[in-house]
């Protein structure tokens, strides 16, 4: 007799098989003495459509709403039905004794697995294996220590109430908007309060009135000083005041007050969980959320250089030291080399500041895995997301920055003045921020008045000093910046400022709950406001479309907010401890389904579109609508029944060489053409032969094959099973 293991994804189903000695290849399977290995391809199974429970819903009507049925059922997912067959088959082998569940250990990963079990109606004992990496060491122990999958069965309830709730929900308040206006509209309960958090701020920077503010600086004993105000502030929106303290200033003699000198210690970033590392490399190279769970999915399943990316925890847990000094290793052969060698001359021990076993849910903080790689065969967007993972790794293992800090205070004529610097003693950490800087990354940001690095001279307590002119410093108060993908990352991980209740218990939840969507969705849910044309970029700011505005306007206002999200994960999470009834939760989802259709259907609001233009549908004949996409600008058509697109134009990675901005490409064929916003235009084929004199190396085919990429992802579906159900909405 064998055990079947069913894996996630093909990747780390093969390295499964290898480990396990299964070589003998099958058809979507491998085989060995003790076991077969067979794998999904993300989820093989989703909730069925709408239009599968009756005639009723095939046609989209107010009438027929809400679409509420007794039990949801589950189908096969169509373009992946060949695979879920051959699962199906190895699950119904009378040589099979047992199924081992091996998908991404997480609610997720839970569901992926249940779902094509329950489908295939299969009963036979069930273990759980769950792992946070896919190396081969981790792959052994992980068999060494089986689960039962009955210990998991709570956290299975908890994955299909979520799903359930967002069938619900989502599918209803979505067609309800779409038949009420006639325009492809949706909602849900996680992009609607992340749109209403992007209104928010722009309405902050709408409201904003910038105020003039003053300061002071003056040199004295060949050094630098500011000005300091009664309430300790380096400015003044007075400029009576600072006209008034210049003028005490200039060319007087001042006395110093005080001469402070501390032993200061800073202490390394934590390590990364996913949205920490997304919100790192936007910042720091501009890749999107998508990008670099994209670039992290293929090193933790191809490369297996680095552990479980879908993660919300910044914390490694105790059993993980003891294979610190070998992941170190592996790390060695890049600009971090020296480092790996310093930290490899001593045994490596953890401490508390990143190791904290209380902390850590279902999986530990990103690191680097005890596989090494030679960086060369990495590209350039998964070389870099690897170097971001194995620096703050690195870092965190390094003792303290330590630094002597010194604030000088001194008096003029009553008004105060000071200086502050600081002499690093010992660097501890910062050698990694250092190597960083030395690369042109900007390392970790930090917030409030840092001393300068740097000596100042010597001081002492009722030294007196003669100060020069004292010169007013001017500037305005700024408004808030708008986001970025970054920032917007920030925000739905911690949405508490942007919740309207005053209710500190639903905000300690959202807190601790880990805000809107999860680490492993919220990349998928701006990708999603992007493709719906909800939301666009300008440079690298996110701004509301037309569209985006009206949707909350008419969205019920429950959905809007974060609140909903606080209460559902706050009950999913009771679900999966056993401490809540999933149909109690299913029986609060339908009730509150059957509230916001109503609110829509009575709702006088109405939706216009003012992106149409002249130009009509070639299927349909109706007018189509010029959307801007993320990558560029698109017509498409205005009739939710036809889903006609078509191409406008496409950011691409060519520069223009005027301003050195991203020019777009617009046209077709032989008038294709590059535009900037600076004014610059050029033909594509004067810029190849243009590159092609310089030495540069953007060819016709590498602009294809850029464009077709990009096409790609325009139709590829969020790899979810709520998302490919929101696919056949045509949104």
């Amino acid at each position: 007799m064998k055990s079947l293991v069913i894996a996630e994804k093909p990747s780390v189903g093969r390295d499964i098989a290898r480990v396990l000695g299964c070589k003998q290849g099958g058809n979507g399977f491998l085989e060995g003495k003790d076991y077969v290995v067979t794998w999904a391809l993300g989820h093989l199974i989703e909730l069925s459509d709408p239009e599968s429970y009756g005639e009723q819903w095939k046609v989209w009507k107010m009438e027929t709403l809400p679409m509420l049925p007794e039990r949801l059922e589950i189908q096969v997912i169509k373009k992946t039905g060949k695979q879920y067959q051959t699962v199906k088959t190895q699950m119904h082998r009378k040589d099979i004794k047992e199924i081992i569940i091996a998908t991404d250990a997480g609610r997720e990963g839970e569901l992926v697995a249940r779902w094509i079990i329950k489908k295939a109606g299969v009963k036979k004992p069930m273990k759980r294996l769950w792992i946070s990496s896919v190396t081969d060491k981790a792959i052994r122990q992980g068999f060494s220590q089986l689960k039962d999958a009955r210990e998991y069965q709570k956290l299975y309830e908890a994955a299909v109430a979520r799903a359930e709730a967002d069938w619900l929900v989502g599918l209803n308040a979505t067609r309800a908007l779409t038949v009420k206006h006639n325009a492809q509209l949706s909602c849900g309960r996680v992009q609607t309060p992340t749109l209403a958090m992007i209104a928010k701020r722009q309405a902050q920077i709408k409201a904003f009135q910038p105020k003039e503010y003053y300061g002071l600086k003056v040199k004295g004993a060949d050094a630098s000083w500011n000005w300091k105000s009664k309430d300790n502030s380096t400015s003044t929106f007075s400029r009576e005041e600072i006209k008034k303290a210049a003028e005490k200033i200039t060319n007087s003699t001042g006395t110093v007050q005080e001469v402070r000198k501390k032993q200061q210690k800073s202490y390394a970033p934590q390590l990364y969980d996913l949205t920490s590392l997304q919100q790192d490399a936007n910042r720091m190279f501009g890749f999107s959320a998508k990008q670099t769970l994209d670039f992290m999915q293929r090193l933790y399943e191809h490369y297996k250089v680095v552990t479980y990316p879908r993660t919300d925890s910044r914390y490694l847990t105790a059993d993980i030291v003891d294979t610190l000094q070998e992941r170190v290793k592996a790390c060695r052969g890049g600009a971090y080399t020296p480092v790996c060698a310093k930290l490899l001359k001593a045994p490596i021990k953890g401490n508390k500041s990143f190791v904290d076993d209380k902390k850590v849910s279902d999986h530990h903080a990103i690191i680097p895995t005890e596989q090494g790689i030679r960086l060369s065969e990495l590209d350039y967007g998964e070389r870099k997301i690897y170097e971001l993972v194995v620096s703050r790794f690195l870092a965190a293992l390094l003792p303290p920055c330590e630094y002597q800090q010194t604030e000088v205070v001194a008096f003029c004529n009553g008004e105060r003045l000071t200086l502050k610097g600081k002499v690093i003693e010992k660097p501890g950490w910062q050698e990694i921020k250092a190597l960083q800087e030395s690369s042109g990354i900007a390392g970790e940001e930090e917030e409030g008045e840092e001393p300068a690095a740097g000596s100042i001279p010597d001081f002492s307590q009722g030294q007196k000093i003669r100060f020069g002119e004292a010169k007013i410093t001017e500037g305005k108060t700024k408004p808030p910046v708008p986001f970025t993908e970054a920032t917007l990352l920030a925000a739905m991980e911690n949405p508490v400022k942007y919740m309207e209740s005053t209710d500190q218990s639903l905000k300690k939840t959202l807190g601790e709950t880990g805000g809107l969507g999860t680490v492993a969705t919220r990349a998928d849910i701006i990708e999603k406001l992007f493709n719906s044309f909800m939301i666009e970029k300008k440079e690298q700011y996110i701004h509301l479309t037309s569209k985006g505005r009206q949707v909350l306007e008419l969205a019920p206002q429950g959905l809007t907010s974060p609140e909903l999200t606080a209460r559902w994960e706050q009950e999913l999470a009771d679900i999966a401890k056993g401490k809540a009834k999933k149909k109690d939760f299913e029986a609060e989802i339908r009730s509150y389904t059957v509230d916001i259709v109503k609110d829509i259907a009575a709702s006088s609001k109405t939706y216009r579109h003012d992106n149409l233009t002249s130009k009509k549908c070639p299927d349909c004949g109706k007018l189509l609508l010029e959307v801007n996409h993320k990558n560029g600008r698109m017509l498409v058509c205005q009739d939710r029944e036809c889903g006609y697109r078509k191409t406008l134009s496409r950011v691409t990675n060519a520069r223009c060489p005027q301003c050195h901005k991203k020019m777009e490409l617009v046209g077709e064929g032989d008038g294709q053409k590059f535009i900037c916003a600076c004014g610059y235009r050029e033909k594509l084929s004067a810029f190849e032969k243009r590159k092609k004199e310089s030495g540069g190396g953007v060819s016709k085919k590498d602009v294809a094959n850029y464009m077709n990429k990009m096409k790609k992802e325009a139709k590829e579906p969020v790899n979810n099973a709520f998302a490919d159900a929101f696919a056949k909405l045509k949104l």
